[in-house]
């Protein structure tokens, strides 16, 4: 039936007003902005950066790796590389964004950057207080205003932060017990008596080839010599 949609719009609305004197939960409006609802774990609206520690240019998780930029379908992100390494939070060398902006008014909040990062570096925040008197300037968010603590993070996302802390944890641990391993493999090498070492034999020198010599004529066979022929026996003289 046409208009069955708003009918029963209305009726939900008159339904909740008259509850709402003898009942407390069809009270579903609140005295904003003197009174405000608890947001829902899995609430989400624009992307920040998260980082570890107390500095949030060292902590930044984030490596300028760009695959967020590439994969944004508003290509709101924009990220332009440092060309040298600094240490973060742990004194290790890294590789870091020298400019991270994020155009909020574009994004669409699809969290598509959340789930290719892979190094849970950016995460979708739950702030909705954005409004600004600037139409652009104020709504392009740069690298010091998205970055926010880890205890941040734990705060507005309790299991989702403590899924990835545990993560990582193990995969630190996995690293360290690696190098650990490697360190104790060499210093064993190290130790490990080493086999007398010998000065080796100057290779002989190439003998030239000594030509061929040519094979000696083999002596001839003698001649037989001639034999006597055998003397007849004188015949005796008759007496």
């Amino acid at each position: 039936m046409f208009g069955e949609g708003i009918i029963k719009g209305l009726a939900e609305t008159a339904r909740n007003f008259a509850g709402s004197y003898v009942n407390k939960d069809r009270l579903v409006t609140v005295q904003y902005p003197e009174k405000r609802l608890p947001q829902k774990e899995a609430a989400r609206n624009f992307p920040f950066l998260v980082y570890d520690g107390g500095d949030w240019q060292k902590g930044l998780r984030c490596v300028a790796c760009q695959i967020c930029e590439k994969e944004c379908p508003p290509q709101c992100i924009y990220i332009v590389k440092d060309t040298t390494k600094k240490p973060d939070f742990t004194g290790k060398p890294q590789f870091q964004p020298k400019v991270f902006n994020i155009d909020i008014s574009v994004c669409m909040s699809c969290q598509i950057c959340v789930e290719v990062c892979p190094f849970d570096a950016i995460k979708m925040d739950v702030e909705y207080e954005l409004s600004s008197g600037g139409r652009f300037g104020d709504l392009l968010l740069q690298k010091n205003q998205l970055a926010k603590s880890n205890e941040y993070y734990q705060k507005i996302h309790p299991s989702e932060a403590a899924e990835v802390d545990g993560r990582l944890a193990a995969e630190k641990a996995k690293a360290e017990a690696k190098a650990k391993a490697a360190a104790e493999a060499k210093a064993r090498a190290a130790a490990a008596p080493k086999p007398a070492v010998t000065s080796p034999k100057p290779a002989p020198a190439p003998s030239k080839p000594v030509p061929a010599m040519p094979k000696a004529a083999a002596p001839a066979a003698p001649k037989p010599r001639p034999v006597a022929p055998a003397s007849t026996p004188t015949p005796a003289l008759a007496k």
